[in-house]
């Protein structure tokens, strides 16, 4: 299951930020580096996929753990949802948003990888 674990704020720095990820991954002993497409609405690659992309060839170069891009359309939708759901007020809700996002996006590629245990339903 898929939790959330840091939030790297930029630095101004893009190696520095690039390096930290790499980190982060060889900490947590990972097997490939997963990144969130950030694809338009209608699935397609507008500017901030685009980005995504740029950034995912230049994580690239400063490791050699595999990337993978995955679809992020409305997660943050849907952990905002769920900090609702779990009571949580807007300001508490903003300061771990982006960490839930991605979990729900790690979660969701976790869940589509073949071999994956079937998703259980809600108790």
């Amino acid at each position: 299951m898929a939790t959330p674990y840091e939030v790297i704020q930029r630095s101004g720095d893009p190696v520095r930020d690039r390096r930290r990820i790499v980190e982060l991954a060889e900490e947590a002993d990972a097997e490939c580096i997963v990144v969130g497409l950030p694809l338009s609405l209608d699935g397609s690659i507008g500017p901030a996929a685009q980005a995504a992309l740029d950034e995912v060839e230049a994580l690239g170069a400063t490791t050699d753990l595999p990337i993978e891009t995955y679809d992020e359309r409305l997660t943050t939708v849907t952990a905002d949802r769920s900090l609702m759901s779990a009571n949580m007020n807007a300001k508490a809700r903003r300061k771990v948003i982006d960490q839930v996002a991605a979990a729900v996006m790690l979660q969701a590629w976790l869940d589509s990888r073949p071999g994956s245990p079937p998703n259980w339903p809600d108790p």
